[in-house]
C-alpha cells in the first residue's frame, strides 16, 4: 500500500493522461461487448420469432449500430494505446529523475549501503519492470475485468440458463491460474538478484578492462560471465516453464466450454425448434465464451507482470526512500570567513554497529594558512579523518570547527566549495581539460583556469598536447599518465580559491622535483590557505608547519620534523626507511 503510494507520486502531470487512459479502456469493453448483443438482435430481425416475414428497418438500425460500435471501439483503443504509452514513458521518466536525484543527495555512508551495480539495475531493469505493468494496470486492469463481468451479464440476456455453464469453467480456469502463479513467484523473485550479479560482472569487466587484458583473464572472465546469465537463464527457463501451463490451461477451459455451448445450445435449438435460441443466439454466446476466457488469460498475465514488478517496486522505492544521513541545517552559515580548523575529542565510526571506531579522541588545531603534514601507515585512517573536514562523513562524537563554526552548521555546498579535496583515486570526467578544471569553478575565464594550471605545475604539459587546454579527457582520464592526472585534480581543487586544500596522497605519481615545485607554489600563491596534505613520503611534508603522525585511528604525535625526529619512533623509522632507497625512488619518480 504505501509503496504503492510513493510511486503514485511519480505520476505528477501525467495523472489526467492516466486517467483518460482508463476511460477509454471503459469505452472499448463496453463497445466489445455490446457487438455480439447486436448480432442476435439482427439475427432476431432476420428470422422474427414464430415466423412472420423479416424485419428490414430492425436489420438496417441494428446494422448501422454494429458498424458504430465497432468504430467506437477502435477509436477508443487506439487513444487509449496512445495515452497510455505517454502516461507509462512519463511515469518512468519521473521516477528515473526522483531515483538519480536522490542518489545525488547520498552522503558516502548511503552509498556505502548500495553496489553500484545494484544502483544501476534498479534504474533500469527495474524501471522497465514497473512501466510496463504500470502499462499493464491502465489498461488491462480496467478492460479485462470489465470485459469478464460485461459478457457474463449479457449472455444471460441472451438465454436464461445456457450461460450456466461458464460458471464451471471460470472457477476451474481461476484455480489453475492461482496455482501456476503461487509456483512462478518465489522464482521471479530470485531472479533479481541475479540480475544485479550479471550487471556486476559486467561493470567489474568492463570497468577493469586494462586489468583484465594485463592479466590474460578474458577468458576466466568470460567463464565468469558465462555462469551468471546461464543461472539466469536456468532461472527464467523454470519460471517460464511453470507459466507456459497458463495455454493449454486455457485451451482445455475454453474448448470444454465451447463443446458444452454446442451440445446442450443445438439441443436447445433443435427441441425448441428455434423459439428460445436460434443459429444467431448460439453464436452470441459462443463469441462470449471467447471474451470471458480471453479476459481470464490477460487477468492472469497482468498478475504475473505485477508480481514480477511488485518485487522491481520494492527495490525502487527503496532507493526513494533512502534519505541522505548528512542533512542541512534549519538555517545554515552560507559564509567560510577562515580556514582555522579545530578538532575536539573527535571519534568517528562508519556505521552505528561497528565495533571498532575508525578514528579514536582526535585533537588537534590548525591556524589559517598552516601547511600540515599527515602521515602514517596504510589503514591508520588518514582519509577518513579529513573527509570529515568536508563533512563527507558526519562525526559520531565530538565537534569540527572550520572557521570557528561547527561543520554541521554551514551549508553543505558552501562547506564543500570552501573545503576542495583531492582525493587519493582522482576522477577525470569525459571532456576537455579545460571542462574538466571549470568542475571546480563553472564560471573560471581561461586566465583563471591558466593560472591555476600553472600552480599546479600542469601548464608545461598542457600546453605539449596539440590541442593544449581543449584536449578532449577519455572517460576515468584513461590518455593522461598518474601523475598528470594528479596535477589537473589539484588545478581543479584550487580554481575556486578555497579556504582549505586537502591532498589526499595526490602527489603520489609525480616525481620529486614537481613535488617540490608545487608545495613552494602553496607557499607563494595561496598563503591564506590552510593546506593538508596526506602523504606517503617524508619529503612531501618535512617543511610543513605540523606534522600528524597517526596511527590505528589515533593522533601518535603533532610536532615539526625536527621535533619529530627527535622523538616520534614512527616518524622516524618512516624517514630512514624512506631515506635509505630515496636515491633510487627520486630516479624511478618521474610522471
Amino acid at each position: 500500500g504505501s509503496m504503492l503510494k510513493k510511486l503514485a507520486k511519480c505520476l505528477r502531470e501525467y495523472k489526467a493522461v492516466t486517467i483518460f487512459t482508463m476511460l477509454c479502456m471503459v469505452v472499448e469493453a463496453a463497445m466489445e461487448v455490446l457487438i455480439p448483443l447486436l448480432i442476435f438482435r439482427f439475427g432476431k430481425c432476420v428470422q422474427p420469432t414464430g415466423g412472420g416475414s423479416p424485419d428490414i428497418d430492425g436489420m438496417i438500425l441494428n446494422g448501422c449500430l454494429m458498424i458504430g460500435a465497432a468504430i467506437v471501439s477502435l477509436i477508443a483503443g487506439m487513444l487509449g494505446g496512445k495515452f497510455c504509452a505517454k502516461a507509462s514513458a512519463g511515469f518512468a521518466k519521473n521516477l528515473r529523475r526522483d531515483m538519480f536525484g536522490n542518489i545525488q543527495s547520498f552522503s558516502f555512508a548511503n552509498i556505502d549501503k548500495f553496489s553500484p551495480s545494484s544502483l544501476v539495475t534498479r534504474l533500469t531493469t527495474d524501471i522497465t519492470n514497473v512501466q510496463m505493468s504500470f502499462m499493464m494496470l491502465i489498461r488491462m486492469a480496467i478492460r479485462s475485468p470489465l470485459m469478464l463481468i460485461f459478457s457474463i451479464v449479457m449472455s444471460f440476456s441472451i438465454h436464461p440458463y445456457l450461460p450456466t455453464i461458464f460458471f464451471v469453467t471460470v472457477p476451474f480456469l481461476g484455480i489453475g491460474l492461482l496455482i501456476i502463479i503461487k509456483k512462478a513467484l518465489p522464482i521471479f523473485k530470485k531472479l533479481f538478484t541475479k540480475y544485479d550479479a550479471m550487471n556486476e560482472s559486467v561493470q567489474e569487466n568492463i570497468g577493469g578492462m586494462r586489468v583484465v587484458k594485463a592479466y590474460v583473464r578474458e577468458d576466466y572472465e568470460s567463464k565468469k560471465f558465462a555462469g551468471v546469465s546461464n543461472e539466469l537463464c536456468r532461472e527464467f527457463t523454470k519460471a517460464e516453464k511453470i507459466l507456459a501451463f497458463n495455454s493449454p490451461l486455457m485451451q482445455i477451459c475454453l474448448q470444454g466450454a465451447l463443446l458444452a455451448l454446442g451440445f446442450f445450445g443445438s439441443r436447445i435449438i433443435l427441441f425448441t425448434t428455434g423459439t428460445t435460441l436460434d443459429a444467431f443466439g448460439l453464436q452470441s454466446l459462443t463469441t462470449y465464451s471467447l471474451q470471458i476466457l480471453m479476459s481470464l488469460m490477460m487477468i492472469s498475465m497482468m498478475f504475473v507482470m505485477i508480481v514480477m514488478s511488485l518485487e522491481s517496486a520494492r527495490r525502487i522505492v527503496e532507493v526513494l526512500d533512502e534519505k541522505s544521513t548528512i542533512t542541512n541545517p534549519s538555517d545554515p552559515v552560507m559564509q567560510v570567513k577562515n580556514g582555522d580548523i579545530a578538532f575536539e575529542n573527535v571519534s568517528f565510526k562508519y556505521s552505528t554497529e561497528a565495533k571498532k571506531y575508525a578514528l579514536e579522541n582526535i585533537n588537534l588545531d590548525i591556524k589559517s594558512g598552516q601547511t600540515v603534514g599527515v602521515i602514517g601507515g596504510t589503514g591508520s585512517s588518514k582519509t577518513t579523518f579529513v573527509n570529515l573536514i568536508s563533512r563527507l562523513y558526519d562525526i559520531t562524537e565530538g565537534s569540527v570547527k572550520v572557521g570557528d563554526v561547527d561543520v554541521r552548521k554551514y551549508d553543505t555546498d558552501v562547506l564543500r566549495k570552501s573545503v576542495a579535496v583531492v582525493l587519493q583515486k582522482n576522477m577525470l570526467f569525459s571532456g576537455t581539460i579545460k571542462e574538466n578544471i571549470r568542475w571546480g569553478k563553472e564560471d573560471a575565464t581561461d586566465e583563471e583556469i591558466i593560472a591555476a594550471c600553472k600552480l599546479a605545475q600542469a601548464d608545461e604539459f598542457i600546453t605539449q598536447f596539440p590541442n593544449g587546454y581543449d584536449t578532449v579527457i577519455d572517460q576515468g582520464g584513461a590518455n593522461v599518465s598518474g601523475g598528470q592526472k594528479q596535477r589537473l585534480c589539484i588545478a581543479r581543487a584550487i580554481i575556486s580559491s578555497p579556504k582549505v586544500l586537502i591532498l589526499d596522497d595526490s602527489t603520489s605519481a609525480v616525481d620529486m622535483k614537481t613535488d617540490a615545485l608545487l608545495r613552494d607554489a602553496f607557499k607563494k600563491f595561496i598563503p591564506e590557505t590552510t593546506k593538508i596534505i596526506i602523504a606517503q613520503r617524508i619529503a612531501s611534508v618535512m617543511d610543513a608547519d605540523q606534522i600528524v603522525v597517526m596511527e590505528n585511528g589515533k593522533i601518535n604525535a603533532v610536532g615539526t620534523h625536527e621535533q619529530l625526529i627527535e622523538t616520534n619512533e614512527i616518524y622516524r623509522e618512516v624517514y630512514y626507511s624512506r631515506n635509505k632507497n630515496s636515491e633510487s625512488e627520486g630516479g624511478g619518480q618521474n610522471g
